[in-house]
């Protein structure tokens, strides 16, 4: 048990550095509204769903009320985010599904420029390392997740091996029953075969009887008959 969770700890450690280097930054355009937009994109091998959600929770619980979501389109206006710049910056954000996970894009007017790697190089890093840091947080909860999802099927595969463990013990125990039940029957049949030669020897002496029974009847009608033909001699 001990060695199958160190091996699931080693997997999922592993995994966790194969993500770390499957969180891209691209600059990529994108078009909102009919406007062409330049902006950062990191992709994450991730479900769509929940990385939006996640997403959208971090913007929310850090800006509140000055986040906008006009039908997945979410807007900054006037936010300051310290790791990237200490003014009010505006944000436009966007995340889609992809065949092989979720993009998460933004577009950032830092005020006197628009974020870009070439322009803005500084802060072009700078948010490049938030979106990098957002995407190891899904992957290191993810990873948790499937961490805890493989302890309680392991607990589940243990208590199931423990199962089948006393199913075994009782199926011994049936099987020691059934010895002793078959002793058990064995001894009633030589008792019932012992039981009945007795009755048959006592068939056996009743025929005797009977056949005797019948000799001392045929006597006792012989000696009726020579008694009766006494009887008619008699002057």
């Amino acid at each position: 048990m001990k060695n199958s969770l160190l091996t699931l700890l080693f997997i999922c450690l592993a995994t966790l550095g194969s993500y770390a280097q499957k969180s891209p930054v691209d600059e990529v355009d994108m078009s909102i509204n009919n406007i062409p937009r330049k902006g950062q994109r990191v992709s994450i091998q991730l479900d769509n769903k929940r990385i939006e959600a996640a997403w959208l929770k971090q913007l929310s619980d850090k800006f509140g009320n000055k986040l906008k979501n006009n039908k997945g389109v979410l807007n900054l206006d006037g936010i300051i985010i310290e790791e990237i710049a200490p003014t009010p910056i505006r944000v436009i954000s966007k995340v889609d599904g992809t065949p092989t996970g979720t993009t998460v894009w933004w577009s950032i007017d830092l005020g006197n420029a628009y974020l870009g790697k070439e322009a803005t190089p500084v802060q072009w890093k700078s948010a490049e390392k938030y979106l990098k840091d957002f995407a190891r947080t899904m992957y290191r909860e993810d990873l948790v997740s499937q961490i805890a999802e493989a302890e309680r099927a392991l607990v589940a595969s243990q208590n199931n091996h423990n199962a089948v463990i006393e199913k075994s013990s009782a199926i011994k125990k049936d099987v020691e029953k059934n010895k002793v039940r078959k002793i058990e029957i064995q001894q009633l049949l030589a008792a019932n075969a012992a039981e009945l030669q007795q009755y048959n020897n006592l068939i056996d002496a009743n025929l005797k009887e009977q056949e005797a029974a019948r000799g001392d009847i045929v006597s006792m009608r012989i000696a009726l008959e020579a008694v009766k033909d006494r009887m008619t001699k008699i002057e």
